[in-house]
């Protein structure tokens, strides 16, 4: 995965070596409130920005791994209410080539650090990081 990094000066995180791939939309609520807590927490944040730099198939198979790919749908989006899809989840193979042709259908943010996944602003799993 290709991330950016920011370069807003030395920070605790600089120096604690804590870090982590921050996959977002700038203008998301929820993603600005997951990464003000991780900044405060010391957290050197690698972003991308999924509007711009969608992931492909290849990145999401990856990414949900063994976990169940209907947790990484957003049940906010457009798209997941006008399917039903809580009604009728797709399959592992749809959702994700649904996800990667919109990207508004991944919940958000996906933050990545030390081999844990963690999905939308889940304070207990945030801290575990």
């Amino acid at each position: 995965m290709r991330v950016k990094t920011t370069a807003a000066g030395k920070s605790a995180a600089q120096t604690s070596g804590k870090k982590a791939q921050f996959l977002h939309k700038p203008n998301c609520t929820t993603c600005r409130k997951a990464r003000k807590l991780l900044e405060k927490r010391g957290f050197q944040l690698h972003f991308r920005d999924l509007g711009k730099e969608r992931l492909s198939a290849a990145e999401l198979e990856s990414l949900i791994g063994n976990r169940d790919h209907t947790d990484f749908l957003n049940t906010r989006n457009q798209v997941y209410r006008r399917e039903n899809m809580k009604e009728n989840p797709p399959s592992r193979k749809e959702a994700i080539q649904m996800m990667a042709k919109e990207p508004n259908l991944i919940r958000r943010p996906v933050v990545v650090a030390g081999g844990r996944v963690v999905l939308g602003f889940d304070e207990k799993g945030l801290a575990r990081l």
